[in-house]
């Protein structure tokens, strides 16, 4: 097995078993839900916003190992971003995770975010891996309806 494969699983686990910035949702926060209804992960996404700066984002409920690595590192690399790179961001992530774009061009700015390149070699598993994120753009944009990931 490689070493970026042995990292990707180590990653996933960490953050799978002992989800970062995982809580119920704060006074003032923009808060959406989002559902995979393909393997059951239900969350939401929190996000305190200060100044057009994200000051907060976090999560809680309950979904596979990738769904869950994925929104804890999320949470963790969006934190103190404004919504522009908020925004870059999500279009990195979610072409690198669907093989759309130049793979090269978006591990570049995705930092520890890069190890989820795998999940391209598992489709079903997309979804997973974007759900967070897709709620998180819900939040923002303070949405009633459940986040997709189409």
């Amino acid at each position: 097995m490689s070493e970026f494969r042995e990292l990707y699983q180590e990653v996933i686990l960490d953050h799978g078993k002992n989800p970062r910035n995982f809580r119920e949702a704060l006074a003032g926060e923009h808060t959406a839900f989002g559902h995979n209804p393909l393997c059951g992960d239900k969350l939401e996404v929190h996000v305190e916003m200060n100044n057009g700066v994200i000051e907060n984002v976090a999560f809680n409920g309950e979904g596979c190992a990738i769904s869950t690595a994925s929104a804890s590192m999320m949470t963790q690399t969006l934190k103190g971003k404004t919504l522009e790179e908020a925004e870059t961001m999500f279009r990195s992530f979610h072409n690198l995770i669907t093989g759309n774009g130049d793979t090269e061009t978006e591990l570049g700015g995705l930092g520890k975010l890069a190890v989820f390149s795998g999940v391209r070699e598992f489709p079903v598993r997309v979804k997973c891996a974007t759900l967070a994120w897709h709620t998180f753009k819900a939040a923002l944009d303070r949405s009633e309806e459940p986040a997709s990931t189409e």
